[in-house]
């Protein structure tokens, strides 16, 4: 499953829609929303995506993560809207029979989905600027924006 949700994400939630008995590791990511980048105090991020382009290429960046790794589920969500310092922001969860792989399918998800999903980010600085992040781009994910 991939979505993107305007909700806060609930860890325990998502990673018991994961629960499998043939699995035998299961790994999570989370990513949070921290209080600096790149040197920059941020008090605040604002996230926004292109859901219909996001949603299709992040099943096609699980279906991927299928193919590579011998894993038994997997789940991904991304929030949108305003987040504040401390706010989950990411989940990734993965189960396999065996914690190698679901290890390596869930850093090759957030690593993906990090540089291939119409997400932005704005961030919001103590000195009260902002600025606006976009999401690395390579592949044919351009072309695919270009044509929607």
């Amino acid at each position: 499953m991939f979505r993107i949700s305007t909700e806060p994400l609930d860890p325990a939630a998502l990673q018991r829609t994961l629960s499998d008995a043939h699995a035998g590791a299961c790994v999570t990511f989370e990513g949070w929303v921290r209080d600096h980048n790149e040197g920059q105090p941020v008090v605040a991020l604002d996230y926004e995506a292109y859901a219909p382009l996001a949603e299709k290429e992040g099943l096609r960046i699980l279906a991927e993560a299928r193919e590579r790794f011998a894993i038994r589920g997997a789940v991904c969500v991304h929030r949108v809207g305003a987040l504040k310092i401390g706010e989950l922001a990411v989940w990734v969860g993965v189960t396999a029979a065996h914690r190698g792989a679901a290890f390596d399918a869930c850093r090759y998800l957030i690593d993906e989905m990090k540089a291939r999903l119409p997400i932005w980010k704005k961030e919001h600085y103590t000195d009260g600027a902002t600025v606006w992040i976009n999401c690395a781009t390579r592949g044919d994910f351009a072309d695919q924006l270009k044509s929607q």
